[in-house]
């Protein structure tokens, strides 16, 4: 339950800034990030720490507690990755904790320079052998109308490296042929950054497939799908794909 400055604040609660503070800067920081994706995620690693910062005596929110909760995380056996984004949520929260004029800009700035963790060149997350894409691939059922479609969508996940987003946001009109070749154009991104991506034959075969079956001619490639029924004219969402 959160507290105001007027209640009694719990003894474990560091000095400093109080939780409603921490969590009143959390949501202006969640507010300005454009993906939902960013949102969900930076929302998660801010309440981690926030019940870290909260789960003994601390002497406040500063660069020296910001190092001992990095080398918590490296405790945890966590990847590169994931801690360096839960300091940049941590970063992120100090910014907008300094704009609300909880935080002086001295010690927003002491936590801004924390250093994240080396990532040493290694892979992240769990890559697919040649012969797992394929087991993947076949899962689908491509004789049924849903099967098409599934069977596309690992397709262009597989082969051209999209996001999910970008997946359920893809519109008959980006597929276009560029020389002897088909490529998805003006496609958008992470953080807004616009690209041209290849598309392998095997994943045209796929996608042609299932155009030709739902008889999509115009807007978002990929529609909702009733189970053993025609399609929809609603298109997937992320959570499907």
């Amino acid at each position: 339950m959160l507290i105001s400055r007027t209640q009694e604040e719990p003894s474990n609660c560091a000095p400093g800034l109080t939780v409603p503070e921490l969590e009143q800067s959390k949501a202006s920081g969640l507010a300005t990030l454009p993906s939902s994706h960013s949102r969900r995620s930076y929302g998660y690693a801010i309440a981690r720490f926030i019940e870290w910062y909260c789960s003994e005596p601390r002497l406040g929110f500063n660069r020296a507690v910001v190092v001992r909760y990095r080398s918590y995380l490296e405790s945890l056996a966590l990847s590169a990755a994931t801690i360096n984004l839960h300091l940049s949520a941590i970063r992120r929260l100090a910014d907008e904790s300094a704009e609300s004029g909880w935080l002086s800009p001295e010690l927003a700035t002491g936590i801004r320079l924390v250093r994240g963790v080396r990532q040493l060149g290694r892979r992240i997350g769990n890559w697919l052998t040649r012969d797992q894409a394929q087991q993947l691939l076949c899962v689908a059922d491509r004789s049924t109308l849903r099967g098409k479609r599934d069977a596309a969508v690992m397709g262009l996940l597989l082969g051209c490296g999209l996001r999910r987003s970008e997946v359920a946001s893809l519109r008959v009109d980006q597929l276009q042929l560029r020389g002897s070749h088909y490529a998805i154009v003006d496609l958008s991104g992470k953080g807004g950054r616009v690209r041209t991506v290849p598309v392998p034959g095997w994943c045209k075969e796929l996608l042609d497939l299932w155009i030709t079956a739902s008889a999509v001619k115009e807007g978002k490639i990929f529609r909702q799908v009733r189970k053993n029924g025609p399609r929809q004219e609603a298109g997937v969402t992320v959570n499907v794909v």
